[in-house]
């Protein structure tokens, strides 16, 4: 696959504001995404935030959620896309600038100009994406909440196109902690897994699977749902 930036065609801009949204490489990489890219074809496409470590495959979360996915589906049933802060971002293109080289966390952003700017780009990507891959998947599934979730949701009610959003709505309001500055917590919880782990299995009509803890691979990298 061909560098979606070249080097010596990369902006100058830092990518360490909250201006990262708007910054001319993300844009260029992102709509690269969305009118050259070729998406594989699999049963399940499973969209998953992004984090602060890079290339986000490296990261714990990420790991968390392989371990989830690919203890279900076999690679070549399953497509992973990332989305979020760096826009839409297959998993196979996670070790390419500029998804690799930013630093802003969206989550720890309390502009609400940036915020409110987010959700409509990513939503408009999102939509898309989807339109671009309809004939790809035969489910999609989003793990996500926040800004991110907010995002999906307006996606979704965009286009006629089925994503399963978990965590469930209500599993949510159940470990909802008013007093915190995230309220719903980190995609680590234990019952949000088991509602992503369900998504998955009932799409394929699997039998369900108890989602296990093991503290020792369940180290948190500070991603930007974390507290």
């Amino acid at each position: 696959m061909p560098t979606i930036i070249p080097e010596d065609e990369r902006s100058n801009e830092p990518m360490d504001t909250e201006r990262v949204i708007y910054h001319p490489d993300m844009i260029k990489a992102n709509e690269w995404v969305l009118s050259e890219y070729e998406a594989p074809n699999r049963k399940v496409a499973v969209f998953v935030p992004c984090a602060k470590r890079k290339p986000y495959h490296t990261s714990p979360s990420h790991k968390m959620y392989d371990r989830i996915i690919f203890g279900i589906l076999k690679p070549e049933d399953v497509h992973v896309v990332v989305f979020g802060t760096c826009g839409i971002t297959p998993r196979e293109i996670d070790t390419e600038y500029p998804f690799t080289a930013y630093k802003f966390i969206l989550g720890k952003c309390n502009v609400a100009s940036i915020k409110r700017d987010f959700i409509k780009m990513e939503s408009e990507r999102l939509v898309r994406y989807l339109e671009k891959t309809r004939d790809n998947y035969e489910h999609r599934i989003a793990y996500c909440v926040g800004d991110f979730r907010t995002a999906m949701e307006k996606a979704v009610e965009m286009v006629d196109i089925d994503v399963t959003i978990v965590p469930k709505p209500e599993t949510l309001e159940k470990n909802i902690r008013p007093n915190k500055r995230f309220i719903y917590g980190s995609l680590s919880q234990l019952d949000y897994l088991q509602d992503f782990s369900d998504a998955i299995t009932n799409a394929l009509d699997l039998p369900k699977r108890e989602v296990g803890f093991n503290p020792e691979l369940s180290e948190n990298d500070n991603d930007w749902y974390l507290l």
